[in-house]
């Protein structure tokens, strides 16, 4: 079957387009024919072997899917490695079924950055309505449905960042109140100036860097920073705990797979909310692109400029 694969680490350069043998299932898993695979920046980092988890060579990347088992059932799966192909693997443990109404790139969004959007907000950081909430990256994947929910949980004031006039737009767009530059010199300043001039309860980070430091600066007294990834490649300055307590403040860590280690299914409870939202109209997915196998490094690319919004996914078929 045709299939991105990376025998050496690197840029998107290591992306090849090849032929590979189709998958060998493991008791109970899935054969699912992929219709759509999502991209995520996290398969950037796989690439160059900089993510949490060790990558071993070679490795088809993509960590999740969208298509039809061979028994006809429509699912979205969240895998360890293998999205970038024609079929894949999935167990059925991280499997959901898709709702009729459901299209393909919004249950794609919904697998892991919408439950990613979920946990930070629901868990990690505990949001209560009238709460003010701080969305870095508001037109990316998360950023998007985050903006979405902290609104329909009631949030009091939702403030989103981003790096251009035309994303800064989109955010206001999906019901942000306010709008603010992601490259502003004082990100500190520039929060509490957007948040009436009051420091902020709630923050969602995945830049890393002087972004992440500012940020924490910017908290509110029992403020709560949701900190799930570093698009930046560099990392915040250490924080003392002793510091923490200048203002009370919780720095929460989240990364999706511990998710699953959770008991009573809080990701299955994530995606079933999610789906309702989506079909209710309160959640909406924002469409960032499509590629075909042979463009997986452009997409790359793209998404390593931080250029793109919204969900990115790669089409097998084309």
């Amino acid at each position: 079957m045709r299939a991105i694969q990376i025998t050496e680490f690197g840029g998107p350069e290591v992306l090849t387009l090849t032929d590979v043998p189709e998958p060998v299932l493991k008791d109970g898993e899935l054969l699912v024919n992929v219709s759509r695979a999502g991209i995520n920046y996290a398969d950037t980092h796989q690439a160059e072997n900089s993510y949490l988890s060790a990558t071993t060579l070679p490795i088809v990347p993509g960590g999740e899917v969208v298509g039809t088992t061979t028994d006809g059932r429509r699912v979205v799966s969240l895998i360890a490695s293998g999205g970038y192909a024609e079929r894949a693997a999935a167990n059925p443990f991280t499997s959901y079924d898709v709702p009729p109404s459901i299209d393909d790139v919004t249950a794609l969004a919904m697998i892991v950055q919408g439950t990613t959007a979920w946990l930070l907000l629901r868990r990690s950081t505990h949001m209560a309505a009238g709460e003010s909430v701080v969305v870095h990256a508001g037109a990316g994947g998360v950023g998007t449905i985050a903006i979405q929910l902290a609104k329909a949980w009631g949030a009091g004031r939702v403030i989103a960042t981003a790096s251009s006039p035309e994303k800064r737009a989109l955010t206001l767009e999906l019901g942000a109140d306010v709008a603010i530059d992601s490259r502003a010199e004082d990100m500190t300043a520039a929060i509490i100036e957007a948040n009436n001039g009051k420091r902020v309860d709630v923050i969602l980070d995945m830049t890393g860097g002087r972004v992440t430091d500012e940020s924490v600066a910017a908290l509110a007294p029992f403020g709560r920073l949701g900190f799930f990834g570093q698009a930046s490649r560099e990392a915040p300055k250490p924080i003392a705990p002793t510091n923490l307590l200048v203002h009370s403040t919780t720095i929460a860590g989240m990364w999706l797979p511990h998710a699953f280690r959770l008991p009573g299914n809080v990701v299955g409870q994530a995606m079933s909310e999610l789906f309702d939202l989506v079909i209710g109209g309160q959640v909406r997915v924002i469409a960032g692109g499509e590629y075909g196998l042979a463009d997986a490094r452009q997409a790359h690319e793209d998404i390593r400029s931080r250029g793109t919004t919204g969900k990115l996914v790669l089409n097998p078929n084309v």
